[in-house]
């Protein structure tokens, strides 16, 4: 890496790195000759995608998701 170039940081760095992955992963699923492989490569595709898109969930003290369960009243 150079050293004048900088990596994204915080929501903008975990969005790029999510996107990559995402990328990749479609990209994989598309070679794969085995058709279980392709079956992965699209759960985990569809998997980060779901996370890409559902902040609530992303919080910087954890995972959040307890809170709105609409048991304390």
């Amino acid at each position: 890496m150079d050293a004048g170039t900088q990596q994204p940081r915080g929501r903008e760095g975990a969005i790029s790195a999510l996107n990559a992955a995402i990328e990749a992963l479609n990209l994989m699923k598309e070679v794969a000759s085995v058709t279980p492989a392709k079956a992965a490569f699209g759960s985990v595709s569809v998997l980060l995608t779901m996370i890409k898109v559902c902040p609530v969930l992303l919080c910087n003290d954890g995972l959040q998701a307890h809170k709105y369960t609409g048991l304390d009243g």
